[in-house]
């Protein structure tokens, strides 16, 4: 995925809805996604989740139920979320949040292809 440039779409909104656990963000481009915070939590930019690379990616089981607790920016290109479980060292960029929007059905089946092949559960 490419990096940040002048011509990327940057979010124009973005709102927390706490009682249905989703992200919403509008990009200046027109397009707006919903991101559910189990989806953000499992495809965490974090080095914890993604490994340090590829083939080194830690499947995070159990993350259905999970809330974020707080959104930081960071300069004018990313935010980080706070999850309830602690979690807090990814760097949502604002090309990988707009990558998820774009590609968020074929991650959610892969993520729930390998909770599967795993036998793990979301609970």
């Amino acid at each position: 995925m490419a990096g940040l440039t002048p011509t990327s779409p940057r979010p124009t909104e973005i709102k927390l809805h706490q009682k249905s656990r989703e992200l919403e963000i509008t990009f200046d481009d027109g397009k707006q996604y919903r991101f559910s915070c189990e989806l953000l939590r499992v495809f965490s930019p974090s080095a914890e989740v993604r490994g340090h690379g590829p083939g080194q990616e830690v499947l995070q089981v159990g993350k259905k139920n999970i809330d974020i607790s707080a959104i930081e920016p960071v300069g004018s290109y990313a935010v980080k979320l706070v999850f309830s479980d602690g979690h807090n060292t990814g760097l949502y960029s604002w090309d990988y949040l707009y990558d998820l929007g774009v590609k968020h059905d074929s991650y959610w089946q892969t993520y729930l292809a390998r909770m599967q092949q795993a036998g793990a559960r979301r609970e």
